[in-house]
C-alpha cells in the first residue's frame, strides 16, 4: 500500500486512496471519457454513505483528498455548494440505497463494452477465459430511458437483485460493474472490457465463433469467482506502481 501520509481530519482515508488509485488507471487505460463517468464506493454498513468523485473532475488528476461523502437518505444533497452530478447522484445514490451488496459501483463508456451495448444482442458469449469469467453473471438492461437522473438510476437499481449478476451492460449507454470492495470491483472492470474487446474482434473476423458448452463456461466462471487473491494483488501493484511514479493520487 502507499506510504504517503493522509491528510488530516479527512475520514475513510484507506478507501479513499484505492478509489483514488482506481480513478488514475481507468484513465491510463483510456476507459473513462472526459468528465463524464463516476466511480462510488460504500463507507457504513448498510451501504448509504459513500465516496464519489466530485462533480466534472477528470480521473487523471483525482485525489483521495478530493473524493466527496456523500449519504444516500439525504435528499438536499444537490443544493450543496459542492454538489456531485446530477446523473451520477441519480444513479449511484439510487443503486446505494436500494441495493446494499453493491458496496462499489464503477460505470464507465469503455470502447468496447460500449459496442457491446450498442448491439441489438448485447449478451456476451463465452468463447474464451476473460468471456467465460461473466457467463451468467451479468445483466443486460434493454430499457434505456436517457440520461441516468433519479427516476433512471432506481429503474436500473431494480436490475440488480441478484447478488450473482456484477454486471450491467447497459444498452445504448455504456456499463455498470459492481463489487464488494475497490479492489473487486475494478479488477472485475479490467476484465470485462478485455472479454468485450475479445468478442468485438472476434465478430469482426466474419468467422463462426467456438462457444464454450453451458458446463465448461459455468465451470470456468465458478473457478474464477473463487480465484484467491487476484484483485487485491492487482490493486496493490497499481498503487505501487503509482508510488514509485511519484503520483499524488494518495493526497
Amino acid at each position: 500500500m502507499t506510504n504517503l501520509a493522509p491528510v488530516p481530519n479527512v475520514t475513510h482515508w484507506p478507501e479513499r486512496a484505492q478509489l483514488a488509485v482506481a480513478f488514475r488507471w481507468t484513465a491510463r487505460l483510456n476507459f473513462h471519457e472526459a468528465v463524464a463517468n463516476h466511480f462510488s464506493l460504500a463507507v457504513n454498513d448498510d451501504g448509504t454513505k459513500f465516496l464519489m468523485n466530485p462533480n466534472q473532475r477528470h480521473f487523471a488528476r483525482i485525489k483521495a483528498s478530493d473524493l466527496l461523502l456523500l449519504d444516500a437518505n439525504d435528499p438536499t444533497t444537490m443544493d450543496q455548494p459542492d454538489a456531485p452530478d446530477p446523473t451520477a447522484w441519480g444513479l449511484h445514490g439510487s443503486i446505494h440505497r436500494l441495493v446494499p451488496h453493491a458496496r462499489c459501483l464503477m460505470h464507465v463508456h469503455s470502447i468496447h463494452a460500449t459496442v457491446l451495448a450498442c448491439l441489438a444482442d448485447s449478451t456476451l458469449p463465452p468463447i474464451d477465459q476473460n468471456t467465460a469469467t461473466f457467463y451468467n453473471r451479468y445483466v443486460v438492461d434493454e430499457g434505456f430511458g436517457g440520461l441516468a437522473f433519479e427516476e433512471e438510476g432506481t429503474r436500473c437499481a431494480g436490475m440488480l437483485s441478484d447478488p450473482k449478476k456484477k454486471v450491467m451492460i447497459m444498452g445504448n449507454h455504456g456499463v455498470l460493474v459492481i463489487g464488494d470492495s475497490v479492489a473487486d470491483t475494478f479488477n472485475r472492470l479490467y476484465y470485462f472490457e478485455r472479454a468485450a474487446e475479445t468478442y468485438i474482434r472476434a465478430l469482426q473476423t466474419g468467422q463462426p465463433l467456438r462457444v464454450l458448452s453451458h458446463e465448461i463456461a459455468e465451470k470456468t466462471a465458478q473457478e474464477l469467482d473463487d480465484y484467491p487473491d487476484q484483485a487485491e494483488r492487482h490493486l496493490s501493484e497499481l498503487m505501487a506502481i503509482l508510488d514509485d511514479e511519484g503520483s499524488d493520487y494518495a493526497r
